[in-house]
């Protein structure tokens, strides 16, 4: 008889550690996911869309500094001190970047070749700025010698560092697309894993009353009724907290993460789009290839069907709703109403200022209409952050949400433990002194 109870003990026992394996490997898992995402790879993600950003303005000040000339002292000093503020933050989140690299080497090499070459573009944008500044031209394109000098600059720019950094975003959120992957299939499968073991301890521990009720003639064991009762209420615990920490996880990576990348994406391509718009005023030569530029990044960014930028502005100021491309989500429904209305404004000064150009290129007038441009671009650029802090505040949330679940779960687990250990010797051993 000795024999069988702890027979029928130990295998309630191993029941129960089969339970708590599951609720910790469960929680382990959470927990891994909102590291990678919430404070890892996610965050290191934001930096370097941060950092695609701030590269891709510095060369739009620049485009705009040359335009101006001397006739618009303001805009022009406006434009070098936010070109200085810009590569001050590309700096610190190069910096950054570096630093939630850890031991990668991949990542470590390619972020020391960002900052080469950046050195290298600094040192061509302050020459031109310098041969610009000694030619004292008016509004317009400067001089060939500058022209020649930027064309390296921005060549630079467009062709090694934004691709480079462009790849430093894509290689962490593979990490934190796989991370979510992989947890988003593991955690439903442990939940499941909890909810049976969870009913296979429950039943072995009713099992151990009723035998024990059976043969020492008692209708209770009050310690063995506690201990069903204090898994039961570990189990729902514990696949309450699984199911809570997936969906933190998931509203985490699709409606905060996912979309402050894109918006971050979105806002570094507009940028490129309005130095775009400068530098087809800049250079000539190129004016053209600087126009098809602006579409494509229009239509990556809300695709409309036109076959030159004429009739894409023309597409837009017929307010299609059937937006797609990279913003066609974000910018859905009436949370992206003022967005649309900004980025709307923005083609028709775009418009205005190329119709200006074609009849007196690019002259003084045009210049100064860029002025126009870059407001309506700023405009439209403040409504993506403000879609952007409210996605962050979302993810945030979501993040802390599931922290503070996995957190209750791991102070909750080691007296769920000892508690049922305790009630679980306090039912058998009377039983067993018995024997002796």
């Amino acid at each position: 008889m000795p024999g069988r109870i702890r027979l029928l003990t130990g295998v309630a026992a191993a029941a129960l550690a089969l339970l708590f394996g599951a609720i910790a490997a469960g929680g382990a898992t959470a927990g891994e996911g909102l590291r990678v995402i919430g404070r890892d790879a996610g965050p290191q993600v934001v930096a370097t869309a941060g950092l695609y950003f701030g590269l891709s303005d510095m060369d739009a000040q620049i485009a705009d500094v040359l335009v101006m000339g001397s006739g618009d002292d303001a805009r022009r000093q406006a434009a070098i001190k936010r070109y200085e503020q810009q590569r001050t933050m590309a700096n610190q989140a190069l910096l950054k970047a570096f630093e939630l690299a850890g031991d990668d080497p991949a990542e470590r090499r390619t972020i020391e070749s960002v900052l080469d070459g950046l050195a290298r573009y600094e040192r061509l944008a302050a020459r031109a700025l310098l041969l610009d500044e000694q030619s004292g031209h008016a509004a317009g394109p400067p001089p060939s010698g500058v022209v020649a000098v930027y064309r390296e600059a921005t060549d630079l720019m467009r062709q090694v560092l934004l691709p480079q950094a462009y790849n430093l975003t894509l290689e962490s959120g593979t990490i934190v697309r796989r991370t979510y992957d992989e947890t988003a299939v593991t955690l439903p499968l442990l939940r499941v894993a909890v909810v049976a073991a969870g009913l296979l301890a429950i039943g072995c521990l009713a099992w151990l009353q009723v035998f024990l009720a059976r043969r020492f003639r008692r209708i209770l064991g009050p310690a063995l009724l506690a201990a069903t009762v204090v898994t039961l209420a570990a189990t729902v615990a514990g696949a309450s907290a699984l199911q809570q920490d997936a969906d933190h996880l998931r509203t985490a990576k699709e409606e905060g993460f996912d979309s402050i990348v894109t918006l971050a994406k979105a806002r570094a391509i507009g940028n490129s789009m309005q130095g775009d718009q400068s530098r087809f005023l800049l250079d000539e030569e190129r004016a053209d290839t600087y126009e098809h530029t602006y579409l494509d990044k229009a239509q990556r960014l809300l695709y409309l069907e036109a076959g030159n930028l004429g009739g894409y502005h023309a597409a837009v100021a017929g307010r299609d709703e059937d937006y797609r491309g990279m913003l066609g989500r974000q910018l859905g429904g009436d949370r992206g109403r003022a967005a649309l209305d900004a980025w709307a404004r923005f083609q028709r000064t775009d418009a205005t200022l190329r119709a200006m150009a074609s009849g007196d290129r690019p002259g003084a007038a045009v210049a100064s209409r860029l002025g126009s441009v870059r407001d309506a671009f700023d405009a439209y650029d403040k409504e993506l952050v403000t879609l952007a802090a409210r996605h962050q505040a979302v993810f945030e949330r979501a993040v802390g949400a599931g922290q503070s679940a996995l957190d209750n779960l791991w102070r909750l687990l080691p007296f769920a433990i000892g508690g049922i250990g305790v009630l679980l010797v306090a039912g058998v051993w009377p039983r067993l002194k018995e024997y002796r």
